[in-house]
Protein backbone atom coordinates (compact mmCIF):
# COMPACT_ATOMS: atom_id res chain seq x y z
CA UNK A 1 0.00 0.00 0.00
CA UNK A 2 0.99 3.56 -1.38
CA UNK A 3 0.65 5.20 1.91
CA UNK A 4 2.56 8.20 0.97
CA UNK A 5 -0.13 8.20 -2.57
CA UNK A 6 -3.03 8.11 -0.08
CA UNK A 7 -2.07 11.31 2.36
CA UNK A 8 -1.27 13.37 -0.77
CA UNK A 9 -4.35 12.48 -3.07
CA UNK A 10 -6.98 11.38 -0.25
CA UNK A 11 -9.45 13.31 1.74
CA UNK A 12 -7.23 13.42 4.83
CA UNK A 13 -4.40 15.10 3.28
CA UNK A 14 -4.67 19.24 3.79
CA UNK A 15 -3.06 21.27 1.36
CA UNK A 16 -1.75 24.63 1.81
CA UNK A 17 2.13 26.45 1.53
CA UNK A 18 2.90 25.68 5.16
CA UNK A 19 1.80 22.29 5.32
CA UNK A 20 3.52 21.11 1.71
CA UNK A 21 6.76 21.04 4.46
CA UNK A 22 5.26 20.00 7.73
CA UNK A 23 8.63 20.00 9.09
CA UNK A 24 8.95 23.99 8.98
CA UNK A 25 8.76 25.74 11.74
CA UNK A 26 9.49 23.50 14.07
CA UNK A 27 12.37 23.04 17.10
CA UNK A 28 15.15 20.74 15.93
CA UNK A 29 13.81 18.22 18.51
CA UNK A 30 10.01 18.23 16.87
CA UNK A 31 11.53 17.99 13.55
CA UNK A 32 13.85 14.73 14.15
CA UNK A 33 10.45 13.46 16.08
CA UNK A 34 8.22 13.68 12.95
CA UNK A 35 11.09 12.70 10.58
CA UNK A 36 11.81 9.46 12.55
CA UNK A 37 8.05 8.54 11.67
CA UNK A 38 7.37 10.20 8.48
CA UNK A 39 6.01 7.69 6.31
CA UNK A 40 6.38 4.67 8.33
CA UNK A 41 4.03 2.00 9.37
CA UNK A 42 2.18 1.74 12.34
CA UNK A 43 2.37 -1.85 13.83
CA UNK A 44 0.32 -0.78 16.60
CA UNK A 45 -2.31 1.24 17.73
CA UNK A 46 -3.17 2.80 21.30
CA UNK A 47 -6.39 4.53 20.90
CA UNK A 48 -7.91 6.25 23.99
CA UNK A 49 -10.74 7.84 24.73
CA UNK A 50 -11.82 9.60 27.72
CA UNK A 51 -15.82 9.37 27.25
CA UNK A 52 -17.72 12.46 28.19
CA UNK A 53 -14.38 15.10 28.55
CA UNK A 54 -15.28 18.51 27.71
CA UNK A 55 -12.02 20.61 27.21
CA UNK A 56 -13.04 22.07 30.51
CA UNK A 57 -12.37 18.82 31.87
CA UNK A 58 -8.89 18.10 30.90
CA UNK A 59 -8.08 21.76 31.66
CA UNK A 60 -9.60 21.43 35.27
CA UNK A 61 -7.53 18.15 35.49
CA UNK A 62 -3.87 19.74 34.40
CA UNK A 63 -4.90 22.60 36.50
CA UNK A 64 -5.64 20.12 39.83
CA UNK A 65 -2.49 18.82 38.87
CA UNK A 66 -0.36 22.05 37.95
CA UNK A 67 -1.40 23.55 41.41
CA UNK A 68 -0.89 20.05 43.33
CA UNK A 69 2.37 18.84 41.88
CA UNK A 70 3.75 21.67 39.72
CA UNK A 71 3.68 19.35 36.76
CA UNK A 72 0.25 18.88 35.11
CA UNK A 73 -1.24 16.22 32.96
CA UNK A 74 0.42 13.92 31.00
CA UNK A 75 -1.97 15.07 28.15
CA UNK A 76 -1.43 18.46 28.04
CA UNK A 77 2.34 18.32 29.05
CA UNK A 78 2.16 16.44 25.34
CA UNK A 79 1.03 19.55 23.89
CA UNK A 80 3.68 21.78 25.97
CA UNK A 81 6.08 19.89 24.75
CA UNK A 82 5.53 19.73 20.99
CA UNK A 83 5.37 15.96 21.25
CA UNK A 84 1.80 15.01 19.40
CA UNK A 85 -0.09 16.25 16.46
CA UNK A 86 -3.16 17.76 17.48
CA UNK A 87 -6.68 18.58 15.86
CA UNK A 88 -10.59 18.89 16.68
CA UNK A 89 -12.70 16.32 15.44
CA UNK A 90 -16.60 16.42 14.35
CA UNK A 91 -18.34 14.07 16.52
CA UNK A 92 -22.31 14.69 15.22
CA UNK A 93 -24.54 11.63 14.56
CA UNK A 94 -26.21 10.51 11.40
CA UNK A 95 -29.57 11.85 13.40
CA UNK A 96 -28.12 14.70 15.86
CA UNK A 97 -25.64 17.61 15.98
CA UNK A 98 -25.34 15.77 19.90
CA UNK A 99 -23.86 11.89 19.39
CA UNK A 100 -24.48 9.45 22.14
CA UNK A 101 -21.13 7.23 22.58
CA UNK A 102 -22.50 4.39 21.03
CA UNK A 103 -22.62 6.55 17.31
CA UNK A 104 -19.65 8.10 18.64
CA UNK A 105 -17.56 4.72 18.72
CA UNK A 106 -19.43 3.52 15.78
CA UNK A 107 -18.57 6.48 13.28
CA UNK A 108 -14.65 5.08 14.54
CA UNK A 109 -15.24 1.06 14.60
CA UNK A 110 -16.98 1.12 11.21
CA UNK A 111 -16.44 4.09 9.38
CA UNK A 112 -20.16 5.63 8.72
CA UNK A 113 -22.34 8.28 10.44
CA UNK A 114 -25.09 5.88 12.48
CA UNK A 115 -28.00 6.97 14.74
CA UNK A 116 -27.76 7.71 18.37
CA UNK A 117 -27.93 4.42 20.33
CA UNK A 118 -27.17 1.99 17.54
CA UNK A 119 -23.60 -0.39 16.69
CA UNK A 120 -22.49 -0.03 13.77
CA UNK A 121 -26.04 -0.11 11.81
CA UNK A 122 -26.69 2.18 8.87
CA UNK A 123 -29.65 4.16 9.06
CA UNK A 124 -31.10 2.09 5.92
CA UNK A 125 -29.99 -1.33 8.41
CA UNK A 126 -26.58 -2.05 6.59
CA UNK A 127 -23.95 -3.52 8.94
CA UNK A 128 -20.66 -2.14 8.87
CA UNK A 129 -17.77 -4.35 9.98
CA UNK A 130 -16.19 -2.77 12.95
CA UNK A 131 -12.70 -2.13 12.65
CA UNK A 132 -11.17 -4.57 15.45
CA UNK A 133 -12.77 -7.25 13.69
CA UNK A 134 -10.41 -5.99 10.11
CA UNK A 135 -7.28 -5.98 12.12
CA UNK A 136 -8.14 -9.54 13.42
CA UNK A 137 -9.02 -10.51 10.24
CA UNK A 138 -5.41 -8.88 9.47
CA UNK A 139 -3.35 -11.08 11.73
CA UNK A 140 -3.12 -8.30 14.72
CA UNK A 141 -4.13 -9.05 18.05
CA UNK A 142 -6.91 -6.99 19.40
CA UNK A 143 -8.46 -5.80 22.60
CA UNK A 144 -10.36 -3.13 25.17
CA UNK A 145 -9.95 -1.98 28.19
CA UNK A 146 -12.71 0.26 30.19
CA UNK A 147 -13.78 1.47 33.64
CA UNK A 148 -17.73 0.34 32.36
CA UNK A 149 -19.27 -3.09 31.53
CA UNK A 150 -16.68 -4.12 28.54
CA UNK A 151 -20.16 -4.92 26.91
CA UNK A 152 -20.99 -1.17 26.88
CA UNK A 153 -21.25 1.68 23.87
CA UNK A 154 -17.71 2.59 23.26
CA UNK A 155 -15.96 -1.08 23.46
CA UNK A 156 -18.70 -2.52 21.56
CA UNK A 157 -18.54 0.54 18.50
CA UNK A 158 -15.01 -1.07 18.06
CA UNK A 159 -15.94 -4.65 18.01
CA UNK A 160 -19.43 -5.25 17.11
CA UNK A 161 -22.64 -5.13 15.14
CA UNK A 162 -26.00 -4.67 16.92
CA UNK A 163 -29.46 -2.40 16.63
CA UNK A 164 -28.93 -1.48 20.31
CA UNK A 165 -26.25 -0.63 22.51
CA UNK A 166 -28.52 -1.71 25.01
CA UNK A 167 -28.37 -5.56 23.91
CA UNK A 168 -25.76 -6.16 26.52
CA UNK A 169 -26.03 -9.90 27.09
CA UNK A 170 -26.13 -10.88 23.16
CA UNK A 171 -22.87 -8.55 23.25
CA UNK A 172 -21.24 -10.34 25.88
CA UNK A 173 -22.16 -14.01 24.02
CA UNK A 174 -20.70 -11.49 20.57
CA UNK A 175 -17.64 -11.26 22.22
CA UNK A 176 -17.20 -14.71 22.91
CA UNK A 177 -17.58 -15.94 19.11
CA UNK A 178 -15.32 -13.33 18.20
CA UNK A 179 -12.10 -14.09 20.30
CA UNK A 180 -10.64 -10.95 20.42
CA UNK A 181 -7.29 -11.49 22.68
CA UNK A 182 -8.15 -8.77 25.66
CA UNK A 183 -11.02 -7.48 26.84
CA UNK A 184 -11.13 -6.27 30.36
CA UNK A 185 -14.03 -3.76 32.73
CA UNK A 186 -17.36 -4.23 34.62
CA UNK A 187 -20.53 -5.89 33.30
CA UNK A 188 -20.23 -8.77 35.60
CA UNK A 189 -24.47 -9.65 34.87
CA UNK A 190 -23.98 -10.00 31.19
CA UNK A 191 -21.75 -13.28 31.66
CA UNK A 192 -22.40 -14.27 35.07
CA UNK A 193 -25.19 -17.50 34.57
CA UNK A 194 -27.18 -16.58 38.10
CA UNK A 195 -27.41 -13.01 36.57
CA UNK A 196 -28.35 -13.49 33.01
CA UNK A 197 -31.69 -13.97 31.98
CA UNK A 198 -31.04 -16.56 30.05
CA UNK A 199 -28.88 -18.39 32.60
CA UNK A 200 -26.31 -18.96 30.18
CA UNK A 201 -22.85 -19.29 31.89
CA UNK A 202 -20.64 -17.20 29.23
CA UNK A 203 -17.20 -17.32 31.29
CA UNK A 204 -17.46 -20.51 30.71
CA UNK A 205 -17.65 -20.12 27.73
CA UNK A 206 -14.54 -18.43 27.40
CA UNK A 207 -12.54 -20.62 29.92
CA UNK A 208 -13.51 -23.48 27.36
CA UNK A 209 -12.11 -21.67 24.58
CA UNK A 210 -8.63 -21.14 27.16
CA UNK A 211 -8.87 -17.67 28.08
CA UNK A 212 -7.63 -16.37 31.65
CA UNK A 213 -10.93 -15.65 32.94
CA UNK A 214 -9.82 -12.73 35.92
CA UNK A 215 -12.72 -11.40 38.59
CA UNK A 216 -10.06 -9.53 40.65
CA UNK A 217 -6.58 -7.37 40.77
CA UNK A 218 -4.72 -10.02 42.00
CA UNK A 219 -5.50 -12.73 39.77
CA UNK A 220 -5.03 -10.15 36.67
CA UNK A 221 -1.70 -9.87 38.11
CA UNK A 222 -1.38 -13.52 37.98
CA UNK A 223 -1.50 -13.61 34.33
CA UNK A 224 1.02 -11.02 33.54
CA UNK A 225 3.91 -13.10 32.56
CA UNK A 226 1.54 -15.05 30.21
CA UNK A 227 -0.03 -14.54 26.82
CA UNK A 228 -3.15 -15.95 27.04
CA UNK A 229 -6.41 -14.54 25.71
CA UNK A 230 -7.79 -12.76 28.76
CA UNK A 231 -11.78 -11.73 30.18
CA UNK A 232 -11.20 -9.61 32.98
CA UNK A 233 -14.36 -8.82 34.94
CA UNK A 234 -13.97 -6.75 37.97
CA UNK A 235 -17.73 -6.02 39.33
CA UNK A 236 -21.12 -5.98 38.52
CA UNK A 237 -22.03 -2.96 36.31
CA UNK A 238 -19.24 -0.51 36.24
CA UNK A 239 -15.46 -0.44 38.59
CA UNK A 240 -15.81 2.07 40.97
CA UNK A 241 -14.66 5.54 40.89
CA UNK A 242 -11.16 6.28 41.39
CA UNK A 243 -11.17 8.94 44.29
CA UNK A 244 -14.14 5.97 46.33
CA UNK A 245 -11.19 3.22 45.27
CA UNK A 246 -8.36 6.04 46.63
CA UNK A 247 -10.07 5.81 49.50
CA UNK A 248 -11.13 2.06 50.49
CA UNK A 249 -8.37 -0.65 51.00
CA UNK A 250 -10.98 -3.16 49.89
CA UNK A 251 -11.50 -1.39 46.65
CA UNK A 252 -7.91 -0.64 45.84
CA UNK A 253 -7.04 -4.38 46.71
CA UNK A 254 -9.37 -5.84 44.35
CA UNK A 255 -9.96 -3.91 41.26
CA UNK A 256 -7.19 -2.32 39.25
CA UNK A 257 -7.07 0.80 38.33
CA UNK A 258 -7.32 2.27 34.15
CA UNK A 259 -3.22 2.48 33.49
CA UNK A 260 -2.63 -0.96 34.77
CA UNK A 261 -5.41 -2.96 33.12
CA UNK A 262 -3.89 -0.95 30.18
CA UNK A 263 -0.35 -2.33 30.97
CA UNK A 264 -1.34 -5.62 31.39
CA UNK A 265 -3.34 -5.48 27.89
CA UNK A 266 -0.02 -4.45 26.48
CA UNK A 267 2.21 -6.55 27.91
CA UNK A 268 -0.37 -9.30 26.76
CA UNK A 269 -0.35 -8.50 22.76
CA UNK A 270 3.28 -6.54 22.43
CA UNK A 271 4.89 -9.58 21.28
CA UNK A 272 2.57 -10.53 17.98
CA UNK A 273 5.04 -10.55 15.10
CA UNK A 274 1.76 -8.69 13.24
CA UNK A 275 1.05 -5.90 15.86
CA UNK A 276 -2.00 -5.05 17.79
CA UNK A 277 -4.65 -2.69 18.60
CA UNK A 278 -5.95 -1.77 21.45
CA UNK A 279 -8.87 0.32 22.70
CA UNK A 280 -8.90 2.39 26.48
CA UNK A 281 -11.40 3.83 27.82
CA UNK A 282 -12.31 6.28 30.94
CA UNK A 283 -15.81 5.67 30.60
CA UNK A 284 -16.97 6.83 33.85
CA UNK A 285 -15.77 10.48 33.17
CA UNK A 286 -18.81 10.57 31.41
CA UNK A 287 -20.77 9.28 34.09
CA UNK A 288 -19.55 11.72 36.43
CA UNK A 289 -20.34 14.45 34.18
CA UNK A 290 -23.96 12.98 33.94
CA UNK A 291 -24.22 13.18 37.40
CA UNK A 292 -22.10 16.92 37.99
CA UNK A 293 -19.64 14.81 40.31
CA UNK A 294 -16.66 16.84 40.45
CA UNK A 295 -14.45 14.88 42.21
CA UNK A 296 -15.63 11.87 40.42
CA UNK A 297 -15.49 13.36 37.46
CA UNK A 298 -11.17 15.04 38.22
CA UNK A 299 -9.78 12.10 39.56
CA UNK A 300 -10.98 9.38 36.74
CA UNK A 301 -9.52 12.03 34.08
CA UNK A 302 -6.63 12.20 36.33
CA UNK A 303 -7.05 8.05 36.60
CA UNK A 304 -7.30 8.44 32.37
CA UNK A 305 -3.96 10.66 31.77
CA UNK A 306 -1.68 8.04 33.96
CA UNK A 307 -3.44 5.45 31.03
CA UNK A 308 -2.05 7.84 28.23
CA UNK A 309 1.71 7.72 30.37
CA UNK A 310 1.50 4.07 30.27
CA UNK A 311 0.93 4.15 26.19
CA UNK A 312 3.69 6.78 25.84
CA UNK A 313 6.03 5.07 27.24
CA UNK A 314 5.16 2.00 25.23
CA UNK A 315 5.18 3.85 22.20
CA UNK A 316 8.34 6.08 22.41
CA UNK A 317 10.32 2.68 23.17
CA UNK A 318 8.46 0.36 20.76
CA UNK A 319 8.74 3.28 18.17
CA UNK A 320 6.12 1.34 15.89
CA UNK A 321 3.06 2.66 17.52
CA UNK A 322 0.42 4.87 16.77
CA UNK A 323 -1.46 6.37 20.29
CA UNK A 324 -4.22 8.44 19.51
CA UNK A 325 -5.97 10.24 22.45
CA UNK A 326 -9.41 11.51 22.22
CA UNK A 327 -12.48 12.05 23.38
CA UNK A 328 -16.40 11.42 21.90
CA UNK A 329 -18.48 14.19 23.25
CA UNK A 330 -18.35 16.66 25.92
CA UNK A 331 -20.66 16.30 28.77
CA UNK A 332 -22.34 18.96 31.22
CA UNK A 333 -19.53 21.49 29.88
CA UNK A 334 -18.31 21.60 33.70
CA UNK A 335 -15.66 24.47 34.22
CA UNK A 336 -13.63 26.83 36.65
CA UNK A 337 -15.94 29.95 37.30
CA UNK A 338 -14.35 33.20 37.91
CA UNK A 339 -14.17 35.15 41.56
CA UNK A 340 -12.01 36.45 43.57
CA UNK A 341 -11.33 33.28 45.83
CA UNK A 342 -11.29 30.58 42.65
CA UNK A 343 -8.33 29.63 43.73
CA UNK A 344 -8.24 28.73 47.29
CA UNK A 345 -12.07 27.02 45.94
CA UNK A 346 -10.11 25.04 43.47
CA UNK A 347 -7.91 23.94 45.70
CA UNK A 348 -10.57 22.65 48.02
CA UNK A 349 -10.55 19.40 45.71
CA UNK A 350 -7.49 18.45 46.86
CA UNK A 351 -9.27 17.85 50.25
CA UNK A 352 -12.80 15.75 48.83
CA UNK A 353 -12.57 11.84 49.72
CA UNK A 354 -15.31 10.30 47.86
CA UNK A 355 -17.72 11.24 45.01
CA UNK A 356 -20.48 12.89 44.99
CA UNK A 357 -22.51 9.66 44.45
CA UNK A 358 -21.48 8.05 47.19
CA UNK A 359 -22.03 11.36 50.06
CA UNK A 360 -25.75 11.26 48.56
CA UNK A 361 -25.86 7.62 48.55
CA UNK A 362 -25.63 7.65 52.48
CA UNK A 363 -27.93 10.04 52.99
CA UNK A 364 -31.35 8.98 54.40
CA UNK A 365 -35.37 10.21 55.54
CA UNK A 366 -33.72 9.51 58.85
CA UNK A 367 -30.78 12.18 59.37
CA UNK A 368 -30.93 15.00 60.51
CA UNK A 369 -29.55 18.62 58.97
CA UNK A 370 -26.52 18.10 61.36
CA UNK A 371 -26.08 14.57 60.22
CA UNK A 372 -25.72 16.29 56.13
CA UNK A 373 -23.68 19.03 57.13
CA UNK A 374 -21.44 16.31 59.36
CA UNK A 375 -21.46 14.17 56.70
CA UNK A 376 -20.31 16.43 53.92
CA UNK A 377 -17.55 17.73 56.34
CA UNK A 378 -16.20 14.65 56.82
CA UNK A 379 -15.77 13.65 52.66
CA UNK A 380 -15.63 17.41 51.10
CA UNK A 381 -13.88 19.46 54.16
CA UNK A 382 -16.46 22.14 53.45
CA UNK A 383 -18.97 23.53 55.59
CA UNK A 384 -22.75 23.57 54.06
CA UNK A 385 -25.39 26.10 55.68
CA UNK A 386 -28.46 24.86 57.20
CA UNK A 387 -30.51 26.11 54.64
CA UNK A 388 -28.50 24.09 52.11
CA UNK A 389 -28.39 20.66 54.11
CA UNK A 390 -32.30 21.10 54.49
CA UNK A 391 -32.33 21.87 50.74
CA UNK A 392 -31.03 18.31 50.49
CA UNK A 393 -32.91 16.18 52.88
CA UNK A 394 -35.69 17.53 51.80
CA UNK A 395 -35.26 15.13 48.52
CA UNK A 396 -34.99 12.24 50.64
CA UNK A 397 -38.74 12.21 51.79
CA UNK A 398 -40.00 10.59 48.33
CA UNK A 399 -37.76 8.55 47.21
CA UNK A 400 -36.56 4.56 48.96
CA UNK A 401 -33.59 2.29 48.87
CA UNK A 402 -34.14 -0.85 46.54
CA UNK A 403 -31.95 -3.72 47.30
CA UNK A 404 -29.82 -0.91 49.34
CA UNK A 405 -29.53 1.71 46.65
CA UNK A 406 -30.80 4.87 45.73
CA UNK A 407 -32.02 5.40 41.84
CA UNK A 408 -29.59 7.70 40.89
CA UNK A 409 -31.57 9.46 38.94
CA UNK A 410 -34.02 10.40 41.88
CA UNK A 411 -30.46 12.16 43.72
CA UNK A 412 -29.88 15.66 44.12
CA UNK A 413 -26.97 15.59 42.13
CA UNK A 414 -27.79 19.19 40.49
CA UNK A 415 -28.65 20.63 43.93
CA UNK A 416 -25.41 19.37 45.89
CA UNK A 417 -22.85 20.03 42.92
CA UNK A 418 -24.69 23.65 42.81
CA UNK A 419 -23.82 24.04 46.30
CA UNK A 420 -20.25 23.13 46.08
CA UNK A 421 -19.94 25.47 43.56
CA UNK A 422 -19.71 28.19 46.39
CA UNK A 423 -16.80 25.96 47.77
CA UNK A 424 -14.88 24.57 44.80
CA UNK A 425 -15.96 26.99 41.44
CA UNK A 426 -16.72 24.72 39.36
CA UNK A 427 -19.57 25.20 36.89
CA UNK A 428 -22.27 22.61 34.92
CA UNK A 429 -24.48 24.01 31.84
CA UNK A 430 -26.55 21.18 32.69
CA UNK A 431 -26.10 17.12 32.51
CA UNK A 432 -26.44 15.84 29.39
CA UNK A 433 -24.28 14.95 26.22
CA UNK A 434 -22.99 18.40 24.35
CA UNK A 435 -22.04 18.96 20.73
CA UNK A 436 -18.44 20.14 21.37
CA UNK A 437 -15.81 19.42 18.95
CA UNK A 438 -13.65 16.82 20.63
CA UNK A 439 -9.77 17.11 20.91
CA UNK A 440 -8.17 14.69 18.99
CA UNK A 441 -3.68 14.33 19.70
CA UNK A 442 -1.49 11.59 17.65
CA UNK A 443 2.09 10.28 18.39
CA UNK A 444 3.81 7.94 16.76
CA UNK A 445 3.78 6.60 13.26
CA UNK A 446 1.36 8.38 10.86
CA UNK A 447 0.62 11.24 13.37
CA UNK A 448 2.67 13.65 10.84
CA UNK A 449 -0.23 13.24 8.62
CA UNK A 450 -2.75 14.53 10.95
CA UNK A 451 -5.05 17.83 9.76
CA UNK A 452 -5.79 20.25 12.15
CA UNK A 453 -9.75 19.18 11.56
CA UNK A 454 -11.23 15.59 11.08
CA UNK A 455 -14.48 14.51 10.68
CA UNK A 456 -15.33 11.50 12.91
CA UNK A 457 -15.79 8.52 10.25
CA UNK A 458 -12.46 9.62 8.48
CA UNK A 459 -10.44 8.11 11.86
CA UNK A 460 -11.19 4.98 10.75
CA UNK A 461 -9.23 5.25 7.57
CA UNK A 462 -6.94 6.73 8.80
CA UNK A 463 -5.67 3.97 11.37
CA UNK A 464 -6.52 1.31 8.28
CA UNK A 465 -3.93 3.54 6.14
CA UNK A 466 -1.25 4.15 8.77
CA UNK A 467 -1.33 0.43 9.56
CA UNK A 468 -1.34 -0.55 6.05
CA UNK A 469 -4.32 -3.06 6.35
CA UNK A 470 -6.46 -3.06 3.39
CA UNK A 471 -10.03 -2.00 3.56
CA UNK A 472 -11.21 -5.61 2.25
CA UNK A 473 -13.23 -7.63 4.55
Amino acid sequence: MNRRKFFKNGALFTTGSILLNPLDGFANSEKEIFQEFNNKKAKNIIFLVSDGMSSGTLNMADVFLSRKNGVGSNWINLYRENLVSRALMDMASANSIVTDSAAASSSWGGGKRVNNGSLNIGVNGEEYLPILQKFKKAGKKVGCVTTVPITHATPAGFSVYAKSRYSQEIIAEMYLDLEFDVMMGGGDEYFNSNERKDKKDVYEGFSKKGYDVVKNRADMFKSYNNENKILAVFNKGTLPYSIDRENDEVLKNTTPTLSEMTKIAIKKMKSNKNGFVLQVEAGKVDWAAHANDSAGLIYDQIAFDEAVKVAMEFAKEDKETLVIITSDHGNANPGLIYGKNANDHFDNMRNFKATNEKILGSFSNQNSVKDVIDIIKNYNNIEISIEDAQSILSYYSGIEKEDGIYNYKKLPTQKFADIQTKHNSIGWIGNEHSSDFTELAMYGPGSESLKPFMKNTDLHTFMLQVAEVEDKF
